[in-house]
């Protein structure tokens, strides 16, 4: 990259932190969010405020995302006052979680002013994003990776995972599914065994001693259910649309989804009865409450 300035656009829950660690790193960002008490913190911190998106990619050759729907990147990228209407703008970085479809939509849109699209999703949560260790799976050109690989890495680890626009977004849907799909599956298995008389944490020590372990048994209950502070991070209704998402695709492409249909159903009996926007953990409360258990130290 040529310069130390770069757009940053959405600068909530997981756009603060990855904002706030490009700072630490020494680059001037130029942002801008709808929410205006989310912006006030990297303003203090030298951040400069932009009036809309159009605005950000007036200013800056590259322009980041981080949003929380497919329909909010798309309007923020090709609205009237989008990044699609700057005036010095050549490189759109997503990284948000839209779909591949979406990110397709996007990129010939962008293309036919000149603007290249990298959709770069990522995963690994607020904790993640910010001690700099989230999964940025990337898509596009590889000359341009190569010159936007030390602001990604920023993030932390990078992987190029295909050329071709929304590939990035395929992956994160197939990564989102399983995280999901842990995160369902432990639930019922820890209910089922605290129903039964063992000891949660036990549970949880054996489990992640063998090969049941995963990223719901190591680090999302010991975190967020055991303690019942269910507070990871991620609400139930941005799971839910990534899922859904997933599945979307793997229908468009003919492939059975049978598992994921059914975390899916889940997540939305988790959505509709703990709330939109609760955490992705009270999951495991639907399952207790069939129960008539709780999954607590």
């Amino acid at each position: 990259m040529t310069e130390a300035r770069l757009g940053f656009i959405g600068v909530g829950r997981m756009g603060a932190p990855m904002a706030n660690r490009l700072l630490d790193a020494g680059f001037k960002l130029i942002i801008y969010d709808t929410n205006e008490s989310a912006m006030a913190p990297l303003v203090a911190r030298g951040a400069e405020r932009a009036a809309s998106p159009a605005g950000v990619a007036s200013i800056v050759e590259t322009v980041l995302v981080s949003l929380p729907t497919p329909w909010v990147v798309r309007a923020v990228a090709l609205g009237k006052e989008g990044i699609i209407a700057g005036t010095r703008v050549k490189t759109f970085v997503d990284l948000s979680t839209t779909g591949p479809r979406v990110a397709a939509e996007v990129a010939q849109a962008l293309a036919a002013k000149g603007i290249v699209s990298i959709d770069a999703p990522v995963s690994g949560g607020v904790t993640g994003a910010e001690k700099g260790t989230l999964a940025v799976m990337v898509s596009g050109p590889s000359a341009l990776f190569a010159s936007l690989e030390p602001v990604l890495r920023v993030f932390g680890k990078v992987f190029l995972v295909g050329e071709r626009p929304g590939m990035g977004q395929t992956m994160k849907l197939a990564n989102n599914l399983m995280s999901a799909t842990a995160l369902a599956i432990t639930s019922e298995a820890m209910v089922m065994g605290v129903k039964a008389g063992l000891d949660p944490k036990v549970m949880l020590d054996v489990i992640n001693a063998g090969s049941g372990r995963n990223s719901a048994s190591q680090d999302k209950f010991p975190r967020s259910v055991l303690p019942r502070t269910f507070d990871f991070g991620f609400t139930n209704e941005l799971l839910y649309k990534d899922v859904k998402l997933c599945l979307d695709e793997g229908e468009a492409m003919g492939i059975p989804m049978i598992v994921g249909t059914a975390v899916g159903q889940l997540l939305g009996v988790a959505k509709a009865s703990q709330g939109p926007g609760a955490d992705i953990t009270t999951i495991v409360r639907c399952v207790e409450e069939w129960a008539g258990v709780e999954v607590k130290r």
